[in-house]
């Protein structure tokens, strides 16, 4: 079970690749860097093999031994054979969240064009833990992350474990610290290259 501490929740991300390294995983720094600047507290960033059952231990031992409040797993979400978050998350979910991945194809579609289609991003509960699983790819995570992730978080994890519903009218608050002084989520995307793959 999440348990949080103020408004700095522990967020646990996760590069799903067989082959990058940390050292050279420019996108998992990325990530970890817009969520320490958004107010959340990254308490580990680990890297894991595109493999199911490595996947889906990572996230249940994180879920279940309260080692975080939210996951966040980058990467393994296009259709190469080897992209395979999807079905590993998919089998773990208590409750799967179907809006995340909708929400996302379609601001990717209108920021990307049609290749944003092939984006299997997803999000899901497990033992009261929001998990979110987006692309590898660094315009759709900075997406994912700035128009979606960022300013739901706080209230998922509340949701996720009975302190807050829906029907709250809390779901549109900043999450971590006021993002008010943040970066706008909304501003222009400039990413460093065209994009080379879906992951």
């Amino acid at each position: 079970m999440a348990a949080t501490s103020g408004s700095s929740l522990r967020i646990l991300t996760v590069t799903v690749s067989d082959t990058r390294k940390r050292f050279a995983d420019e996108v998992g720094k990325r990530l970890d860097a817009e969520l320490t600047g958004a107010g959340f507290t990254v308490v580990r960033h680990a890297t894991v093999a595109d493999e199911p059952d490595h996947i889906r231990e990572l996230v249940r031992s994180t879920a279940t031994g309260n080692a975080a409040d939210a996951i966040v797993l980058s990467g393994g979400t296009g259709i190469n054979p080897r992209d395979q978050t999807f079905e590993a998350l998919h089998s773990l979910y208590d409750k799967p969240i179907e809006g995340f991945g909708e929400a996302l194809r379609r601001l990717a579609f209108d920021a990307m064009g049609p290749r944003a289609i092939y984006f299997r991003a997803s999000a899901g509960v497990f033992d009261q833990v929001p998990i979110f699983s987006i692309p590898g790819n660094a315009q759709a995570m900075l997406l994912a992350l700035r128009q979606l992730i960022l300013p739901t978080l706080a209230s998922a994890v509340e949701m996720a474990t009975g302190r807050e519903t829906y029907t709250s009218g809390r779901a549109d608050r900043p999450s971590g610290a006021d993002l008010s002084s943040q970066r706008d989520v909304n501003v222009a995307l400039k990413p460093e290259g065209p994009p080379s793959s879906t992951r």
